[in-house]
């Protein structure tokens, strides 16, 4: 379960099928692109957000340590993907980012809490 190929693929398969279904009713052309965009963003932002959000925590002290780096993350993802979908032609963007954008949100939080009672 610590395996980061096997996180990235959960990533890219479970945010990738969550953008094509929440863009259905655009046809399979929509739900394909939304599933291609998505996919590939959330892969790549599993890779790269533990790293940062333990970089932040390392760096800062206190309640700084416990809320920047989680608002940092989740404002910069919200960002990205917002407009890649936007750019990319995505029929029902904020749809498809409820549940990618709520999801990497939470785990935010809740890995930098775990990192707080560790220090």
């Amino acid at each position: 379960m610590r395996s980061t190929p096997l996180h990235v693929a959960f990533a890219v398969l479970a945010m990738g099928g969550w953008a094509a279904f929440a863009n259905r009713d655009h046809g399979a052309g929509s739900m394909q692109l939304a599933f291609a965009i998505q996919g590939t963003l959330s892969g790549l932002i599993t890779l790269v957000m533990k790293r940062g959000l333990e970089i932040g925590h390392e760096r800062l002290t206190g309640q700084f340590a416990r809320l920047i780096p989680p608002l940092v993350s989740c404002t910069l993802i919200g960002a990205l993907l917002f407009l890649v979908h936007t750019l990319g032609g995505t029929p029902e963007v904020l749809r498809t980012l409820a549940v990618p954008w709520t999801v990497s949100t939470l785990y935010a939080f809740v890995y930098v809490a775990s990192l707080d009672r560790t220090r």
